[in-house]
């Protein structure tokens, strides 16, 4: 009797498993650097197989980026969450993430290399490459931006809290994927001059944007573990991070469908 009753847990457990997104490591190499990323598979993909690669945050692949990849992918998405630094360079205070995050905003074609990458990998793990959206948070929303600003071959990318900044001596071309930033409206580590010169260099590039501020949200705001403190800069903020995800969803429902 207790052997059945073990039997039928066992399979009702596998059942429930298949219900829903399966997550696993995959390892990638960029020359001799070994990189572990994480593949979401939907369990029932939508019709055009549309993927999405996620940029994490400035510490790496975290439980905020995982939730995203698996949440997508119960919805039918393919995702992947890219890992930008490497096995061994992890960092392990935030010091150390904003040395190494640093590194690859003022050297931007080394984190272009590790975006592409990554995009390999989702189109290998069963994403269609002409149905791809891009998303990040924090440093990966300012890897998203450079995704647009060079031209992926992706349908939009959306940035969450990320920087805005970019490289003033790369001249402003056309952006053809569609930008969608959601920005905390009282995010102090993204001066108003940084913001005002991304809206110019969205006019000035033709892009299809669109930038939406979250009152009362500082950076983070989509982080649960970023902790409830708004006066320290960072912090979750749940009414945006709802509506963030909300508005992300129908965008990438328009550019995928």
């Amino acid at each position: 009797m207790k052997k059945h009753t073990l039997f039928i847990i066992a399979i009702y457990f596998l059942l429930f498993q298949n219900l829903f997104s399966q997550i696993k490591p995959i390892t990638y190499t960029d020359g001799k650097q070994k990189l572990n990323g994480l593949l979401a598979t939907p369990k029932k993909s939508i019709k055009t197989k549309a993927g999405v690669l996620i940029l994490p945050a400035w510490m790496g692949i975290d439980d905020n980026s995982k939730k995203s990849a698996e949440k997508l992918s119960e919805l039918g998405y393919h995702t992947f969450v890219a890992d930008i630094y490497g096995e061994g360079n992890y960092p392990k205070d935030v010091k150390k993430a904003a040395e190494l995050s640093g590194y690859y905003k003022n050297n931007p074609a080394e984190y272009h290399k590790r975006i592409k990458l990554a995009l390999h990998e989702l189109v290998k793990g069963g994403a269609d490459s002409n149905n791809i959206v891009v998303i990040g948070y924090c440093f990966g929303g300012t890897g998203a931006l450079e995704a647009a600003r060079i031209n992926l071959p992706i349908k939009g990318v959306v940035s969450f809290h990320g920087g805005l900044g970019r490289d003033t001596t790369r001249t402003i071309t056309k952006i053809n994927p569609k930008v969608l930033v959601c920005h905390g409206a009282d995010d102090f580590f993204v001066p108003e001059a940084q913001v005002k010169s991304f809206q110019n260099e969205m006019r000035k590039a033709d892009a299809d944007w669109q930038m939406i501020y979250y009152a009362n949200a500082v950076h983070s705001f989509t982080d649960v573990n970023a902790g409830n403190d708004p006066s320290k800069g960072v912090a979750y903020n749940a009414n945006a991070a709802k509506r963030s995800w909300a508005l992300m969803l129908a965008f990438i429902n328009e550019l995928v469908k």
